[in-house]
């Protein structure tokens, strides 16, 4: 039995991971293990298991747990045109460039619940190109994308969603693209349509589609370096000539395997596949 105060061990760890990958198929030997360490650790915290072998158990045998367990270790923080001077980029640079193609095709990987693709479909949407335009907005987590799926988050949200899509270049009332259900907001139908969501895990599954535009911000900073490399050259068998690539603030392709083939775009982690 593991003491009250006494943490879940490395070895430990190590064990969790090869069960989730030989029971559930999730590999996540490549994701930064101090960070991982430190999730598990919470979770087990706030569900006071009595040891670990009770907690394995668990895992591995109640697959609404596992689902929990998958949830919490996964970060999932996202919020509606975060980092608003990236989708002013996108507004204004990025997907204007795409309006002569005769369909856009967008992957979004690491959707988390589904903000940032919604974000995605309304610029789409006022430049006109959302008829021509899909979505595919992909989680390792199935239970995120369940709730990306229904199109609803906190009306308390909504001031600071506002305020993002003003900042990000927004010409519209915010307000016209959902309507209020007691103390959630629902996105309009129209917005979901061109999305799909879907699983795909970006360690172990393979491309899927030839995109014009890939989003994969703020998930590569959790994996290691032998990882990161394998995810951008997913990324780049997955992106057109000409296509976008745009990552997380802390993110880079400098150094990467991919990076000679890529121009970056002036003031935003966003590169274009030049070759």
């Amino acid at each position: 039995m593991i003491l009250e105060g006494e943490l879940i061990n490395d070895e430990q760890v190590e064990i969790l991971l090869s069960d989730l990958l030989e029971n559930y198929g999730y590999d996540f030997t490549g994701y930064s293990h101090a960070s991982l360490k430190r999730r598990i650790n919470r979770l087990y915290g706030l569900d006071k298991a009595l040891s670990f072998a009770e907690f394995r158990y668990t895992v591995n045998n109640d697959s609404a747990y596992f689902k929990r367990f998958v949830e919490q270790i996964t970060v999932n923080v996202t919020e509606m045109f975060r980092d608003p001077l990236f989708f002013k980029t996108l507004r204004e640079s990025v997907l204007p460039a795409m309006g002569t193609y005769p369909f856009i095709r967008v992957w979004l990987a690491g959707c988390s619940t589904g903000e940032e693709a919604y974000s995605v479909s309304i610029i789409l949407k006022e430049l006109n190109l959302l008829h021509k335009s899909l979505i595919y907005a992909t989680d390792l987590n199935p239970a995120v994308l369940e709730k990306a799926e229904q199109g609803m988050f906190g009306l308390s949200q909504m001031k600071q969603y506002s305020e993002n899509y003003i900042a990000s270049g927004g010409i519209m009332d915010f307000s016209s693209y959902y309507t209020a259900n007691y103390s959630l907001a629902k996105f309009n139908e129209e917005l979901k349509s061109k999305i799909i969501f879907s699983t795909h895990n970006l360690v172990s599954d393979h491309s899927f589609n030839e995109f014009q535009l890939i989003l994969c911000r703020n998930v590569l900073i959790y994996f290691d370096r032998d990882l990161q490399h394998k995810v951008l050259s997913l990324f780049d068998d997955s992106l057109e000539e000409l296509g976008y690539l745009a990552l997380g603030t802390k993110e880079t392709l400098d150094f990467s395997i991919i990076s000679k083939k890529y121009k970056r775009l002036p003031g935003q982690k966003i590169w274009r596949k030049i070759i």
